[in-house]
């Protein structure tokens, strides 16, 4: 009889460590599943602001790419605006070395 107790208590503990084991490896499922869940809110948290700053910087680079436009518009009028005013000085250099040419003419004629 003796030996009957043994046996019924040598499986009583070979059951308690299985269910001991089953809880810890449900414990560690559990874990992993949170863990995962975690990993791919991160993910998700991670993607969202990757993509935000994929617009931000291709705003930007509109941006960028319309102001220097402008500026090459800028330069070309400043260009076009010296060459305009490099006419105008010349017409009136002309205009004054004509001027100038018939005063001259006029106070040698009435000398």
């Amino acid at each position: 009889m003796d030996l009957v107790y043994q046996a019924a208590d040598l499986f009583r503990s070979i059951e308690d460590r299985a269910r001991a084991g089953e809880a810890r490896a449900e414990a560690a499922e559990q874990a992993q599943l949170e863990i995962i869940a975690a990993t791919e809110r991160k993910l998700r948290d991670a993607s969202r602001a990757l993509e935000e700053a994929r617009r931000r910087i291709e705003s930007q680079q509109d941006q960028l790419d319309a102001a220097e436009f402008r500026a090459q518009a800028a330069e070309a009028e400043a260009r076009e605006a010296k060459q305009s005013l490099a006419l105008v000085e010349d017409a009136i250099r002309r205009r004054l070395l004509l001027t100038s040419g018939h005063d001259d003419n006029r106070s040698t004629a009435v000398a």
